[in-house]
C-alpha cells in the first residue's frame, strides 16, 4: 500500500506499482468505441501508461494534452490514457480537444486494472478511482519506469517518463 496526498490530505492506494525490470501485468480495458484492448494488443511497441483519476479535472486533462503533444513525435510508441471515466466522457474530451495521438481506455467495468497495478485509491474522496501514475513499458512489456505522483493535483514528470524510453 502506498500513501499519496490530495491537497495535502493523506490517502492510501491498494498496493504498489509494478517494479522496474518486471513484466507488466496484463489487462483488459474498454475503448471509446466500447471494444476491448489488452496489453497484448500493444506488443512490439513501447507503451506509456498515463493513469489518472478523471479526465474531467484540470490536471488530468493537462496530462492527456501533454502526452498527446509528445506522442506525435515518438517512434514505435503508444500512449494509453487510463481512468475509470466512462468511455463516453473520454471520447467527448478527446473529440473536443482534437487529441488523436493518444488512446483512451476505461477501467470502469470492474476496476481490475487499478487493482492489478496497485494504484486505486482505497481511502479518501476519490476512493475507487485511480491515483495519478505513469508506467513506461518497452516493446516486450517490461516495466522501464514508474511514477506515482505524490500529490494528486500535481502533474507527472513527463521528461523522466520520456527519457526512460530514450534510454531504454
Amino acid at each position: 500500500m502506498a500513501t499519496v496526498t490530495l491537497k495535502g490530505n493523506a490517502i492510501e492506494t491498494s498496493g504498489e506499482l509494478p517494479k522496474v525490470g518486471t513484466k507488466a501485468p496484463d489487462f483488459t480495458l474498454t475503448t471509446i468505441e466500447l471494444g476491448s484492448k489488452s496489453l497484448k494488443d500493444f506488443e512490439g511497441s513501447n507503451v506509456i501508461l498515463n493513469i489518472f483519476p478523471s479526465v474531467d479535472t484540470g490536471t488530468c486533462a493537462q496530462s492527456v494534452r501533454e502526452f498527446n503533444k509528445e506522442a506525435s513525435s515518438l517512434e514505435n510508441t503508444k500512449v494509453l490514457c487510463i481512468s475509470r471515466d466512462l468511455p463516453f466522457a473520454q471520447a467527448r474530451f478527446c473529440g473536443a480537444e482534437g487529441l488523436e495521438s493518444v488512446i483512451s481506455l476505461s477501467d470502469f467495468k470492474d476496476g481490475s486494472f487499478g487493482k492489478a497495478y496497485g494504484l486505486d485509491f482505497k481511502t479518501g474522496p476519490l476512493e475507487a478511482l485511480h491515483s495519478r501514475c505513469v508506467v513506461v513499458l518497452d516493446e516486450k512489456g517490461e516495466v522501464k519506469y514508474t511514477e506515482q505522483v505524490s500529490e494528486t493535483v500535481d502533474e507527472p514528470n513527463y521528461k523522466a517518463a520520456l527519457e526512460a524510453l530514450q534510454n531504454g
